[in-house]
């Protein structure tokens, strides 16, 4: 297994955040997949109908150049590229009549989607994008 580069503590929670609600949840999907020592990746992706879409999935174990965040007993990986995008973000879980799942609020966000899973930063708006919006 290759060594994984994880950045400091201080620095590293300063990336995104989690709340209790989600981080629950988090907890309870990664114990129905038999996965307790996993954690939840995620990720920023180009594409999406505001610039770029947000990602997560379940993961086994970090890769090199994670960063590694962990927050009541959740472990949050984010990948080097991701991270400036998510610099301060927070993860939440929602529950209500229309939906129910994670969500991110992203203080690096100018522009989203109503979708709520795509978004664009100050420093890419403005540039001519095609994007068509994919849940």
């Amino acid at each position: 297994m290759e060594s994984v580069d994880v950045k400091a503590e201080v620095e590293v929670e300063a990336i995104v955040s989690i709340t209790d609600k989600a981080a629950a949840k988090a907890k309870s999907l990664l114990a129905e997949k038999g996965s307790e020592g996993g954690a939840l990746r995620v990720f920023v992706a180009g594409g999406g109908c505001s610039g770029y879409q947000y990602g997560m999935a379940l993961a086994e174990e970090a890769e090199e150049g994670d960063l590694v965040i962990e927050h009541a007993g959740v472990r949050l990986l984010v990948d080097a590229e991701s991270a400036p995008l998510l610099k301060g973000a927070e993860i939440d879980y929602v529950e209500d009549v229309m939906k129910s799942g994670f969500t991110i609020f992203n203080p690096n966000a100018v522009k989203s989607c109503a979708c709520g899973s795509s978004f664009d930063t100050a420093d890419s708006s403005g540039q001519d994008q095609a994007h068509a919006c994919s849940h």
